[in-house]
């Protein structure tokens, strides 16, 4: 009833919320991408996708068809695999940066090692910059990072808004220089946070460097200062801090996969296929409490 290709050019909508984001992932023309989503919503016989010259969501049937979409893709790739005896061999080796990989990813390469058992898959979690020079090295074969929009190098599987977090109440005072929770250079998050500070010409002060997610996560816990994150991935128990703390706004961010051209291109292909068909977002983030 419902036709795999169909399905994949809805997954790639539905995690880009744009037809022209999906179109290049996909490596096809936006007038395929549109057909392919009217075919679909005519086979389901109900909208999937609501779209305006702004923007592009999902309606509560779209919802429901991501989640079978996932299903009947899983299904069909394995039994694939199995009836033509083309099961992938050999190694993956994927590195991620740590904030990332708090998010959807685990099951995300459960499943694909499910897909796959006769892929050695090994994962690095560490910093963009660092992932990035490991698969320059050829050290790795598939990096999912953090890049600045119109500086990506590969592909994007989403973008996000970058925000100020801390304990819920997290106040900074306008004459005291901001407490700053970073990673230790080179970061993406820390090359930002300096960036907009010292345009909005505001003193600060590393109150804590560390080398990996957790670490960040403790020290805002624990109410030493502020750190920058993805929006989407805010634990459930800290908060995006609101616009009247007065802190600068940050931008935007793109969640990329970047693919070492050295590599066997077919298990680092499925595995790019894996992530991109994934909204990767923990969870809804706190929404910013109102001004004061």
């Amino acid at each position: 009833m419902f036709d795999p290709v169909h399905l994949r050019t809805f997954l790639a909508v539905a995690s880009t919320l744009s037809f022209t984001q999906a179109a290049q992932q996909l490596g096809i023309s936006q007038p395929s991408v549109s057909q392919h989503i009217r075919r679909l919503e005519e086979a389901a016989g109900r909208q999937l996708l609501q779209r305006d010259t702004r923007a592009v969501t999902l309606t509560d049937n779209g919802e429901a068809m991501a989640g079978f979409a996932r299903s009947i893709l899983a299904a069909h790739d394995e039994a694939t695999s199995y009836f033509t005896g083309s099961a992938m061999r050999g190694r993956l080796r994927f590195g991620a940066a740590d904030d990332l990989a708090l998010a959807q990813l685990p099951a995300v390469l459960r499943a694909f090692r499910q897909l796959h058992p006769r892929i050695n898959l090994e994962l690095t979690v560490t910093q963009t910059r660092t992932l990035l020079r490991r698969l320059e090295a050829n050290q790795l074969d598939l990096v999912f990072i953090k890049e600045f929009p119109g500086e990506a190098v590969g592909r994007v599987v989403r973008r996000d808004r970058l925000v100020w977090i801390g304990v819920p109440g997290t106040q900074v005072p306008p004459d005291e220089p901001i407490p700053l929770i970073t990673y230790s250079a080179p970061s993406v998050s820390r090359v930002t946070a300096l960036r907009v500070l010292a345009e909005s010409g505001r003193p600060w002060r590393i109150s804590c460097k560390t080398l990996e997610v957790n670490g960040v996560l403790a020290a805002v816990r624990a109410g030493i200062g502020v750190a920058v994150f993805p929006s989407s991935l805010v634990p459930p128990d800290l908060q995006a801090l609101p616009v009247s703390v007065g802190l600068p706004e940050l931008g935007d961010i793109d969640f990329t996969l970047v693919a070492n051209p050295r590599s066997p291109a077919e298990p680092v292909e499925a595995l790019t296929s894996s992530i991109l068909g994934q909204p990767f977002a923990a969870r809804p983030a706190a929404a910013p409490a109102p001004a004061q």
